[in-house]
């Protein structure tokens, strides 16, 4: 996990495979709140990168992302959102779309024939 990761929002979309962009603020008293279920859930999923991302004035990749409250979660898969979870209070929304964004990478093998 990288705490505070600056990147931009082409740089977000050119990682590839499964990524959570976590949007919040070291002060944020959700956010802590929050990280015991965010870690909970992570913890089962070790082939998604995890990326806090500090937010706020000046700061342009959440803005670019929509963000307006923290947490915000987007996962990505290939640099493509496929979920958004936005104060997030349970562990099973989140292990839930972390399964999806790691699902895709299984299947695209070959699979059966």
């Amino acid at each position: 996990m990288d705490a505070n990761a600056e990147l931009s929002r082409n740089e977000a979309e050119a990682l590839p495979g499964a990524t959570l962009l976590e949007f919040g603020a070291a002060w944020c008293g959700v956010c802590r709140a929050t990280a015991p279920a965010i870690r909970s859930a992570l913890a089962g999923h070790t082939g998604v990168r995890h990326l806090k991302i500090e937010d706020g004035p000046g700061r342009p990749l959440g803005r670019s992302f929509g963000v307006r409250l923290w947490p915000t979660l987007v996962f990505l898969r290939d640099g493509r959102e496929t979920a958004r979870l936005v104060r997030p209070r349970d562990i099973g929304p989140i292990a839930d779309a972390l399964a999806a964004i790691e699902a895709p990478a299984a299947a695209t093998g070959t699979g059966s024939r």
